[in-house]
């Protein structure tokens, strides 16, 4: 492949240009309206719009996407995640047409692109499953019943997506016919397929995930996992590599796990096997992601391997270039999500302009973005503007080098996601190791953020006053956007 289209927008579409680049492979990509002049479009070699802003009227539409390949002579269309990364029909025909889609075939897409199916495949090789139903639930008298043996509370999922969407905890036997009954609505609403089934709910869980690799010559190889237990709406928002909790031993367990579940499907290129690991680090199958995760970058800190790069070799029929034994863990990384999010008003999107976009740099601090200064968010994609990665040598330093990046990182015209992340880096939980996915609702309140807030006012009032020559630091009180600006300006030399 010496030109590839990227079907995806922002970061990701960026992350994986530069990678193409440092291969010598040409990129093209894709935008709409909305993306006329994102930082994407002006990357890439070439560029062609599909369509409105709507990501139904654009971004979705494979065909589109599908014809701009051919018009640009691009032999491969990389997916990114989100969008078509995951969407079978749309790898069938991009197969059909004669160009390689970089992810795995459509037939292990659509086995593990359902609960069900993946729950299936993994169970061949005997890898550990959560105490519930096998197939999706028709019966709900019998559901009910089935319940009642695997004790409450117990989780009613959604066969057919993830996300939260169709996902309901039933914590008593009374309960369960109205929560079916509201599960089954969700699901049909949001994947257009109303099946569900239910399996014990683990009440501390940890998620934990691992990174696969495969080739088109049976080599599959996994890279160790990410912890991603902290979550919003059951949404990661901080993933980090590796986790504070397993040992050598289990690390291998769910490794090996992991790559049997690759093994099921046949799968080629880049995965990740999600498991859930309760109280006791017990560890069960969750479901297997057939594409590039947004957490990535953290193994590709700790293992030293480009995965986008690895990606387009096994698309060109290359093996993997290492085994399993020639990779070792490097260190620690953590990477947080800068979302253009209010966290003090329960997460929700604080869509507008960047005012003031100035990323953090040095030793350890990776920033993955598609936004620059003066750039709007648009309103019709999902609100994160970077990921922002640290590597250290072990955890603390990880963790110490987030909170300086996350100081250094000066966002204003919108409500970012940043002042929660270093509130997660500083809290006695995540730095001891012991939290769990319940981690925002057992811990985070919105005046955690207020506080704290209102005392950076108080000193950026005091520090703007000195090099804005007033000396009522109060009167600046009255303007905290602009003291706050002001002192993160000058702080350094103040």
């Amino acid at each position: 492949m010496k030109k590839i289209l990227i079907a995806n927008r922002g970061e990701i579409a960026l992350r994986i240009m530069r990678s193409a680049s440092e291969m010598g492979i040409k990129t093209v990509a894709v935008f709409s309206e909305a993306d006329r002049n994102a930082l994407h479009v002006r990357y890439a070699d070439e560029a062609i719009c599909i369509g409105p802003p709507a990501s139904s009227q654009s971004y979705l539409l494979g065909d589109k996407i599908i014809d701009a390949c051919k018009a640009t002579g691009a032999e491969g269309i990389h997916p990114g995640y989100g969008f078509l990364s995951e969407n079978a029909a749309f790898a069938r025909k991009v197969k059909d047409a004669g160009l390689i889609l970089i992810g795995p075939s459509p037939e292990a897409m659509e086995i593990m692109g359902n609960k069900l199916s993946a729950k299936a495949a993994a169970l061949k090789y005997n890898i550990p499953m959560v105490p519930g139903t096998e197939e999706a639930i028709t019966d709900i008298p019998l559901a009910q019943a089935r319940a009642l043996e695997i004790g409450f509370p117990i989780l009613i999922k959604a066969a057919a997506g993830g996300g939260g969407k169709g996902m309901r905890i039933v914590e008593k036997a009374e309960d369960f016919i109205e929560q079916m009954d509201l599960a089954v609505s969700e699901a049909t609403s949001a994947f257009g397929d109303g099946s569900v089934f239910i399996e014990r709910y683990v009440s501390s869980p940890r998620h934990i995930e691992i990174q696969v690799l495969g080739d088109n010559h049976g080599n599959i190889v996994h890279l160790f996992e990410r912890d991603c237990s902290i979550q919003r709406r059951h949404q990661k928002v901080v993933e980090e590599a590796p986790s504070s909790v397993l040992s050598p031993e289990l690390r291998n367990k769910m490794g090996q796990s992991a790559v049997d579940a690759a093994r099921s499907c046949n799968y080629t290129g880049a995965g990740t096997v999600e498991f859930i690991l309760d109280e006791n680090l017990d560890f069960f199958f969750l479901e297997m992601n057939t594409r590039l995760q947004v957490e990535h970058p953290v193994t590709e800190m700790i293992t030293g391997i480009d995965l986008v790069k690895e990606q387009i070799r096994v698309a060109r029929g290359e093996k993997l270039s290492f085994t399993q034994d020639d990779l070792i863990i490097n260190g620690h990384s953590i990477e947080v999500r800068v979302y253009a999010e209010d966290p003090a008003n329960n997460f929700l999107p604080d869509i507008g302009n960047l005012q003031t976009y100035i990323t953090p740099k040095g030793p350890g601090v990776r920033v993955d973005d598609g936004f620059e200064q003066g750039m709007d968010i648009p309103i019709y994609y999902d609100p994160m503007i970077a990921k922002l990665i640290t590597h250290g040598k072990d955890r603390q330093e990880a963790i110490e080098r987030m909170i300086r990046a996350i100081d250094e990182y000066t966002i204003t015209g919108i409500q970012t996601t940043l002042g929660f992340g270093k509130y997660v880096m500083q809290h006695p939980a995540f730095i001891s190791g012991d939290f769990d996915t319940h981690f925002v609702s057992k811990y985070f309140s919105p005046d955690d953020l207020k506080s704290s807030d209102e005392e950076e006012a108080m000193i950026a009032a005091v520090i703007a006053a000195k090099f804005m020559k007033n000396d009522s630091p109060s009167a600046l009180l009255e303007n905290s956007t602009e003291s706050t600006s002001a002192w993160k300006k000058h702080r350094k030399e103040y």
